[in-house]
């Protein structure tokens, strides 16, 4: 049986992940991984949004890039992946970037959003968003050696508290720019970001509502800090 190893799920909890709805924004580092182990552990239905083709850059950490597919969309690459590894799953995606015009639609409907973007402004407009459609977020960032990971339920707003002040439209580079993102950062934040997710979907555990779980893997440290 393909679940059987899924131990930690009971039957009835493997029949809601078979029927729920996640949508993953950004397909690159972290919504690479994403996509795998939401795929791998039976999540019914995937949305992937990213209107972003593969080049060399991508090579050193994002799953879905190989060197016989540079140039090809993101998703379309995604939606091979999925199909490759578990044809129960039914996944949707959609070439172009989430932004404020278009983001009600391609968010409604859905039960859970990832957050795998690469911009503090395209994550405003995504919490927002989720706000207005009542969906729990689940925020990860990275940076070189260092990530975190969120939760955000419909009226948290924490990342206004994690990046400090309102977001004027006006980005600075990302200090990922300066550090860069190895394989083994996206992965385990990526990681972190589905244990989440599939909590909030089971309503299991404790999960980092208002809290930012900060690591620091070149030392060894993870915080919790509570917003």
């Amino acid at each position: 049986m393909r679940y059987a190893r899924n131990g930690i799920f009971t039957e009835q909890e493997m029949v809601r992940l078979k029927h729920a709805r996640v949508c993953i924004v950004g397909c690159g580092g972290l919504g690479g991984y994403i996509l795998e182990m939401m795929t791998r552990v039976g999540v019914g239905h995937l949305r992937v949004i990213d209107g972003d083709c593969f080049s060399p850059s991508n090579l050193n950490r994002q799953i879905l890039s190989r060197e016989d597919n540079m140039g090809q969309a993101k998703v379309h690459a995604a939606k091979e992946r999925v199909q490759e590894i578990n044809k129960e799953v039914e996944i949707d995606c959609i070439a172009d970037y989430l932004d404020e015009q278009n983001a009600e639609t391609m968010l409604e409907g859905y039960d859970l959003v990832m957050d795998a973007l690469d911009s503090i402004a395209s994550r405003y407009v995504l919490q927002k968003t989720c706000e207005a459609l009542e969906i729990p977020l689940v925020h990860g960032a990275i940076a070189g050696w260092y990530g975190q990971v969120a939760v955000i339920f419909p009226g948290d707003r924490l990342l206004d508290l994690v990046y400090k002040s309102p977001f004027d439209g006006v980005q600075p580079p990302g200090i990922e720019t300066k550090l860069g993102n190895p394989s083994f950062s996206p992965a385990t934040i990526a990681s972190i970001q589905v244990s989440e997710g599939l909590k909030v979907l089971l309503q299991r555990g404790t999960v980092l509502r208002k809290k930012l779980l900060y690591i620091d893997l070149l030392d060894n440290e993870f915080h919790i800090i509570n917003l």
